[in-house]
């Protein structure tokens, strides 16, 4: 009977297994280091495209910041410019105020009567004077009446004093003005 020693050859499979088992381990330990340090890659180039965006996306904020700067300033100056017109439309609307009453007044005044004293408190006038006589405060009032500035005339007082050894009729009156508004369209140009 012949006999086969087999320790050889089991040693051998024990040792081309161990070997086997070795290589696969390697191989196994590169691909997961391969696939770690892959994804670890990938993780960085994310966090930095994101890092990136974050910096575009506060660049744009801040852009839009100063545009919003802006637009808050151009608001302002419209403000500003509204209430200069404003103004302009006041004086506008005003311009045929005192200045234009006083103008009439004093071409309605007849001969030889004297104004001492003009007040405007609101729509209400008061006039002081004096005059040679009392037609010629009558005719005053009457041309007081027809003009286009002052309403409701009234005579306050009336009565007699002296200037210089000369008789003459002081007199008060008090009148309302006449509120003619402007049309807007007036006013606008």
């Amino acid at each position: 009977m012949i006999k086969i020693n087999l320790l050889p050859v089991r040693a051998s499979k024990k040792k081309e297994t161990a070997i086997q088992q070795i290589v696969i381990a390697g191989v196994a330990f590169v691909v997961i280091a391969l696939v770690v340090t892959s994804m670890y890659v990938f993780k960085r180039i994310q966090v930095a495209t994101a890092k990136e965006n974050i910096t575009l996306a506060n660049n744009k904020i801040n852009e839009l910041k100063a545009k919003i700067g802006k637009i808050e300033e151009i608001k302002n100056l419209k403000e500003q410019v509204k209430k200069k017109l404003d103004v302009l439309i006041s004086l506008r609307k005003n311009k045929t105020g005192p200045a234009q009453r006083l103008a009439t007044l004093s071409d309605l005044t007849p001969e030889q009567l004297w104004l001492t004293n003009y007040s405007e408190a609101g729509q209400d006038v008061k006039i002081s004077g004096v005059a040679s006589n009392e037609d010629l405060i009558a005719l005053f009032m009457k041309s007081l009446e027809n003009s286009t500035d002052f309403m409701a005339v009234e005579l306050i007082v009336s009565e007699q004093t002296v200037v210089a050894e000369t008789k003459f009729k002081k007199f008060d009156i008090t009148m309302k003005l006449e509120s003619a508004a402007l049309p807007v369209d007036a006013v606008k140009k």
